[in-house]
């Protein structure tokens, strides 16, 4: 969406202003004076241009001519010179924000986007900007994300965005708030990035998104799930119940990583990166499918954009009881992982828990911002690191 062009109305009742002419000290007679406040008098609420009239001669007059506080005339006349200057300076900004927004410079954009704000706090439209450069410059995330709330708080009153649709600037300030959780909170990350994939907008077509989803649920309640479940295990590494239990909630979780991963891997058009997507995908998938091929992998990222997107798993409070049977069970689950205690059964196939505490295919890193991540234009995703 071009926001330039709506933001051109925003601009356009300040930017009519002409630039004022300095003041030239002059003789402050009498007749001078009175000559001054006339003008500034009988043009002080005319056209932009009577306004600027008015404000030369006023300015004149304070420049020229003492400060007298018996001086009846000066007061009004400083008030309006003091109005029409704050005014100027919210032309300049105005002015200053609008090229920020044309050339997607989001430092300049928060820098002139606050002089707008300190005259108009509850600005939609200004306040939903500067809520999405955070994902356009990582530098400004701590601040975006105070921005983002506002605005959030605004539409949710009833007010409505000129430069997104409501539901477009929605879903791009939960993304703000999500990532903004990512190095911190990632498991409180994840409700606000599903919130920003679900709504119907451009944003669900940014496979970024999904890439820190994929780091939410990874560095998340992946991480503490695989902690809980070392930890759970008896000394000699043999499963117990608990174990058995929290492993059944890890794998709901790498469930859903594994759709995130998939459905960014489905967005991505850059040959490269889609490698890169598509090998951590084979292998989670792989860990999960244990008979699993390449061409499964190919054919869940060709179908996973028809599908909705999973909520949060719903926690697993007990253990499915078993049914009767007159042999032990042999094999089940998805992943197709043992069930058998005796042998191991519920442990995460492919990796010995005794040497690592996060069951299934190890990621390279933590996740990292990406520096590309745009709030319009084409997707440049980055896997998270």
């Amino acid at each position: 969406m071009k926001r330039t062009i709506k933001l051109l109305a925003f601009t356009a009742a300040l930017a009519v202003f002409a630039v004022p002419t300095i003041a030239q000290k002059q003789e402050c007679t009498e007749d001078n004076k009175n000559a001054w406040y006339k003008t500034y008098y009988d043009n002080r609420r005319g056209s932009e241009e009577q306004q600027k009239t008015a404000y030369d001669a006023a300015n004149t007059y304070i420049e020229s001519c003492p400060d007298d506080p018996n001086d009846a005339q000066l007061k009004p006349m400083k008030k309006f010179v003091a109005a029409y200057k704050v005014m100027l300076e919210q032309r300049k900004a105005a002015e200053d924000f609008k090229k920020a927004v044309d050339s997607k410079n989001y430092a300049e954009q928060m820098r002139s986007g606050k002089l707008l704000l300190g005259a108009e706090p509850d600005n939609v439209d200004v306040n939903v900007i500067l809520g999405i450069a955070g994902l356009g410059d990582s530098n400004l995330q701590n601040e975006s994300v105070q921005y983002a709330k506002k605005a959030m708080s605004l539409l949710a009153s009833g007010k409505s965005s000129k430069v997104y649709t409501n539901d477009q600037a929605s879903a791009y300030l939960n993304w703000t708030v999500g990532k903004s959780k990512l190095a911190s909170a990632p498991a409180d990350a994840l409700t606000d990035l599903l919130k920003a994939a679900k709504i119907e907008s451009e944003v669900k077509k940014d496979p970024q998104l999904y890439l820190d989803l994929v780091a939410a649920y990874e560095s998340g309640p992946r991480e503490k799930l695989s902690n809980d479940y070392t930890a759970s295990l008896k000394p000699d590494k043999t499963e117990t119940d608990q174990s058995k239990l929290i492993l059944l909630n890890l794998n709901g979780v790498i469930d859903n990583q594994i759709d995130a991963e998939a459905r960014a891997a489905a967005l991505t058009t850059d040959a490269g990166k889609k490698k890169g997507i598509v090998t951590d995908l084979t292998s989670l998938y792989k860990y999960r499918n244990k008979t699993a091929t390449d061409a499964n992998v190919t054919e869940l990222v060709a179908r996973v954009l028809s599908k909705p997107i999973p909520d949060l798993p719903t926690p697993v409070t007990s253990l499915p009881t078993p049914a009767p049977s007159s042999t032990p069970a042999t094999s089940g689950g998805s992943n197709g992982a043992s069930t058998n205690p005796s042998t191991n059964a519920g442990k995460p196939a492919g990796n010995n828990p005794t040497t690592t505490s996060n069951p299934g295919p190890a990621k390279t890193g933590t996740a990292t911002q990406s520096s590309t991540a745009k709030p319009v234009s084409s997707p440049t995703p980055k896997k998270p690191r």
